[in-house]
């Protein structure tokens, strides 16, 4: 539990190190760090929006691909939606990945946000393939092990899928407005199957639906 906790803490520090300074119409100022995803021009730039107040909250739903400034990652067990937040000039929200809730195919139970933590289990890199074990290189002429030991990516990769996951989540607390990143969501059906969804905002903004058709 105390390493769980003292990895939660490293990641907020990380996002607040990471996040670049913005003038008042929300553009990134220079020396901003571009590992990180900013919010589109427009609301219109995303598949859906709706309006929370004098707040516009725009989405993309990316299914289960992770897509990063660098590469898309991919997980099996959570879906993804990249979120962009619009205000007025000079406006400010607390953000927090708790006000949003997913509805896949008119469920009457929504999904809640998970946090980008739980996600560090089921992360994989799509262009990353297992070395080949000696009996693959022989063309399987010697007999294989009935109970083979289980392939992980090195550390390095796993660690720089970590990283890339923690820079694209959307930042939390109070910000300035615009602001975007992801929020996941834990469902491990096909995406193919899903043919309606809705993010739900329950926050400080007030409520809204953003009906998604992928």
């Amino acid at each position: 539990m105390t390493a769980v906790l003292c990895q939660a803490a490293l990641g907020r520090d990380a996002q607040t190190k990471d996040a670049p300074g913005k003038d008042a119409q929300g553009k990134d100022t220079p020396g901003h760090d571009a590992t990180r995803i900013f919010p589109r021009p427009a609301p219109s730039d995303y598949q859906a929006h709706a309006q929370a107040g004098a707040v516009t909250i725009a989405a993309d739903f990316t299914a289960h691909s992770i897509v990063t400034l660098q590469k898309t990652l991919s997980t099996e067990d959570y879906v993804v939606i990249e979120v962009g937040v619009f205000g007025p000039p000079d406006a400010r929200l607390k953000l927090s990945h708790e006000d949003f809730s997913l509805r896949i195919n008119g469920k009457k139970t929504p999904l809640p946000a998970q946090p980008y933590l739980a996600l560090y289990q089921s992360l994989k890199d799509p262009e990353w393939e297992p070395p080949k074990s000696k009996d693959d290189e022989g063309g399987g002429s010697q007999k294989k092990d009935a109970h083979p030991w289980p392939v992980y990516p090195p550390f390095e990769l796993v660690r720089a899928m970590q990283v890339r996951l923690q820079r694209a989540v959307l930042p939390e607390g109070d910000r300035a407005l615009p602001e975007a990143g992801l929020i996941f969501f834990r469902y491990g059906g096909r995406s193919n199957g899903v043919h309606l969804v809705e993010l739900l905002y329950d926050g400080p903004a007030g409520k809204a639906t953003v009906a998604i058709q992928p």
